[in-house]
């Protein structure tokens, strides 16, 4: 199999099984203890896989080898892609980091991490960005929605969209707010929502009124198969690979960021109404030096 080649969970493990019973006794015993943890092939480097399934680095590379890949990176990538569409829970992810070093969970996670970012600024990426830009500009309403570890990236949205822009509403913060506003929204008005597996089921909920309001959705998640993705105007699908205790909502964050730089690029009013909130908090004291 050539560097940059996928394949389902389902696959890949049967090739594990397979390796199991039939490889050199290293390979099958590393393939055999992998079966019942796939995660470890996509969130280890070599030497933390090494170390955690007690064995030495060459047998972890010929194992990636022997499942038919170039080499470990593009094993890695494999298994990754593969669980991206799955449910891994937190109480796994962490278990995970036990026993680790410090320089291999910084390796780790600095690795997910650049893997992350080159998926997240391809030539797809852009269109989407460009694409969800002339959907939020147009829109006479935009509100933001996340909740628990997805509500920082919503609020973000949210207050940064809002200092630029008039028709970003303030973020929701109120318990109860979310049903009471988005019920309220009609053709016109677009819902950014935000969330991944775990999906929160105040999220999915507020895409269901949406939905039954007739407002635009613009998805924020981990697959085209998220519940929040079904009837979306547009599905931004985020990479959030890595060893952290949940996935990593670096793209999340990114997004927002690139998506807003491609609206205020287009506006001709966004740096007055920037200029104008900055002097309006400094006057107030909002800013010190």
């Amino acid at each position: 199999m050539a560097d940059g080649q996928t394949g389902t969970l389902k696959t890949l493990t049967d090739r594990l099984r397979t390796l199991s019973q039939e490889g050199a006794p290293q390979l099958a015993t590393l393939a055999g203890w992998l079966l019942d943890r796939p995660h470890e092939l996509a969130f280890q480097s070599v030497r933390g896989l090494a170390s955690e399934a007690q064995v030495n680095s060459n047998t972890v590379v010929r194992l990636a080898h022997g499942l038919g890949f170039d080499g470990y990176e593009a094993c890695r990538a494999a298994f990754q892609e593969a669980l991206r569409g799955t449910t891994l829970a937190y109480s796994a992810r962490a278990a995970a980091l036990r026993n680790r070093d410090d320089e291999d969970v910084f390796d780790s996670v600095r690795a997910a991490a650049l893997s992350n970012v080159e998926a997240l600024f391809s030539p797809e990426m852009n269109r989407l960005a460009c694409e969800a830009a002339a959907i939020l500009g147009t829109a006479r309403s935009v509100h933001c929605v996340g909740v628990r570890s997805c509500y920082g990236a919503a609020h973000y949205f949210a207050y940064l969209g809002r200092m630029a822009f008039p028709n970003f509403a303030p973020p929701v913060t109120v318990p109860g707010a979310i049903m009471d506003t988005i019920s309220e929204t009609g053709p016109e008005d677009v819902l950014v929502a935000i969330t991944f597996s775990y999906y929160s089921a105040e999220v999915v909920r507020a895409c269901e009124i949406a939905r039954d309001c007739g407002a635009r959705i613009i998805a924020l998640t981990d697959s085209y198969a998220a519940p929040i993705a079904e009837g979306a105007e547009l599905v931004v699908p985020l990479p959030m690979s890595g060893p952290q205790i949940m996935p990593s909502q670096m793209s999340a964050i990114l997004v927002a960021e690139l998506i807003l730089a491609e609206m205020a690029a287009r506006s001709d009013a966004a740096t007055d109404r920037i200029q104008g909130f900055e002097a309006r908090i400094r006057r107030l004291g909002g800013y010190i030096g």
